[in-house]
């Protein structure tokens, strides 16, 4: 049920078609809305009458509408780009798959100390402008000066300047910090979130389990896949499988935490049984 009050709300029969045409050509959030402009073909199964010229809405509304839907909703529409194929044609190639683990990574930087730090200053700042707080101090001078050594103090006659600057920053950080939240007690729900990731950016430590790489994706992991060009990536893990012959994408699903690649693969399966309702008789992985 969509409420009377808001933004327009964008057609389901659009926002589905899309991601069924995202599924069904491995294209990203951005690509395929920009495709849909330039095919006709692609409006006309989305629903749409005239053609159009316009993008049909935000590709960061993807996002929210699989919030809104959830896992579940996501997996009802994944089965209908599966069912699109013939389906003896389906149990048929799904008799051997092929598994793929990768890291889904985030849009996000090279998280250092210094970057996160100022993350944090920035986010306090935009919150008081934005609920009219004036600052105690907002230490723009300080600020700058310590950001100008810790660009050029990463030499090794220099690294005790680069601690020092390092935790007076951090100092000022956690005061402004405390400023806006002393200011704007009670916090109201909508910061919430928010605020517990700053405050956990304050205050961690290198050897604590549960890190925060990004203030914008909180949620990112930090993954070793063994690379050799890329030792370490920055996002979630996903796991994919396809038909060997044919390639038709049978089962794709996010896998919570850090896991163990060889750990995924049986709920992988199981996952390809509830949705084509084939039988597997060889799955074939990487040595990873």
């Amino acid at each position: 049920m969509y409420g009377k009050v808001g933004h327009s709300f964008i057609p389901i029969r659009t926002i589905a078609g899309l991601l069924l045409l995202k599924q069904m050509y491995n294209l990203g959030d951005e690509t395929v809305v920009e495709r849909y402009l330039e095919n006709p073909y692609w409006q006309h199964f989305c629903g749409g009458i005239y053609f159009q010229y316009k993008l049909p809405f935000d590709p960061s509304d993807f996002v929210h509408f699989r919030h809104r839907i959830g896992p579940k909703g996501m997996e009802k529409i994944f089965k209908i780009s599966i069912d699109l194929f013939d389906k003896d044609l389906i149990r048929k190639e799904v008799k051997e798959v092929r598994v793929y683990t990768t890291v889904q990574e985030k849009n996000i930087t090279f998280p250092t100390d210094r970057k996160l730090i100022e993350k944090v200053i920035e986010r306090c700042k935009r919150i008081a402008k934005k609920e009219d707080i004036t600052l105690k101090r907002t230490y723009g001078r300080e600020i700058k000066k310590l950001k100008h050594q810790l660009r050029f103090a990463r030499k090794p006659k220099n690294m005790r300047q680069h601690i020092k600057a390092q935790k007076k920053l951090h100092r000022i950080a956690f005061k402004i910090y405390r400023d806006v939240v002393g200011q704007l007690s009670p916090i109201p729900k909508s910061y919430m979130k928010e605020f517990d990731v700053l405050y956990r950016v304050l205050i961690q430590q290198r050897d604590d389990s549960n890190i925060v790489y990004s203030v914008h994706e909180p949620e990112g992991l930090y993954i070793s896949k063994g690379k050799e060009h890329k030792p370490y990536e920055f996002g979630n893990k996903s796991s994919f499988a396809y038909t060997r012959k044919s390639g038709i994408i049978v089962g794709a699903m996010a896998v919570e935490g850090n896991t163990y690649d060889g750990h995924t693969l049986k709920p992988q399966l199981e996952q390809i049984k509830d949705l084509t309702g084939g039988k597997i008789k060889k799955a074939i992985v990487d040595r990873g």
